[in-house]
């Protein structure tokens, strides 16, 4: 046995594997690159072009949700105010009459054109708009004595980084507004709402429960003041118009919807039609300055 040729090969095979452990990360890291710009371009590309329809639905534009952010926001003297995922703007348009200043957030560079718009029809000129990623705010720390977000949450594409960055651009003693359609804790109306969410839209990423979300403030470091569920009637007609879900997907949520279990059909008290009605969370928090975040 050639011992020296042992001793040499040794090494060079470690180096190969340490090579080859080098690319695999590489790869790695290109590939969660890769799928964090398809997905921020898969949501851009849905909403976008879907921008004008936002603006006018029903939905979006009323709910006693909007009148809670600006009683809050109205109770803070001069208040600058951050809406995270703005969409077409009416969070922000609820809240502009009782604040010093809105930035509406959105990935979207045709839904912030729609809010620019809109917000000059009803001369609220103390609002502004900024382009970008929940997951990395372009602004510096203590920037906001409020963070809104309303409806957002659901495609973010990872919610423990967002509501750090959230944090991190509010005031010691700021305010954060959330309001989203969350998941049921039973397993079955779980999976049949983040089924029926996908296939209309491909950009969701998921509605998450209220326990997730009870544990995602505790992660981030913050203390919940306020938490209560409401529910959300949606006319399936005008739900799937409003996406322009392909005709094969809304095919195919109708026949989940017809053949879901008698349970989810309670639970979700669907209609003839397909309409139906989820539940959806309103919560307020601040910054836990007892804890800290991961």
């Amino acid at each position: 046995m050639n011992h020296n040729n042992d001793m040499v090969s040794q090494p060079v095979q470690s180096e190969q594997l340490a090579a080859k452990l080098d690319q695999t990360t590489s790869s790695d890291n290109q590939t969660q690159q890769s799928s964090q710009l398809s997905h921020n371009e898969n949501v851009n590309k849905q909403f976008g072009e879907r921008a004008n329809a936002y603006l006018s639905s029903a939905v979006h534009a009323k709910g006693r949700e909007l009148q809670l952010m600006a009683q809050k926001v109205a109770q803070i003297n001069a208040a600058t105010v951050l809406d995270l995922g703005c969409g077409a703007g009416h969070a922000s348009f609820a809240v502009a009459p009782h604040a010093k200043s809105v930035v509406a957030y959105d990935l979207s560079g045709e839904m912030l054109t729609v809010v620019e718009q809109a917000a000059a029809d009803k001369q609220l000129t103390n609002i502004s708009t900024s382009q970008g990623v929940v997951e990395k705010l372009p602004f510096a720390d203590n920037s906001f004595d409020v963070v809104v977000s309303r409806f957002s949450a659901h495609h973010w594409q990872d919610v423990l980084v967002a509501l750090q960055e959230a944090k991190r651009v509010l005031t010691a003693d700021g305010l954060f507004i959330m309001v989203d359609v969350i998941a049921p804790s039973n397993p079955a109306a779980d999976s049949f709402l983040q089924t029926i969410e996908l296939l209309r839209d491909t950009s969701h990423v998921r509605d998450y429960s209220l326990a997730e979300w009870q544990s995602f403030l505790s992660l981030t470091g913050f203390r919940v003041n306020e938490m209560h569920t409401q529910r959300l009637p949606l006319d399936f007609a005008t739900w799937i118009a409003r996406m322009r879900t392909p005709k094969h997907f809304a095919v195919a949520i109708t026949e989940l919807i017809k053949t879901s279990s008698q349970e989810v059909k309670t639970y979700f008290d669907i209609q003839a039609d397909g309409s139906f009605s989820s539940d959806m969370l309103v919560l307020s928090a601040q910054p836990n300055h007892l804890s800290g975040s991961i």
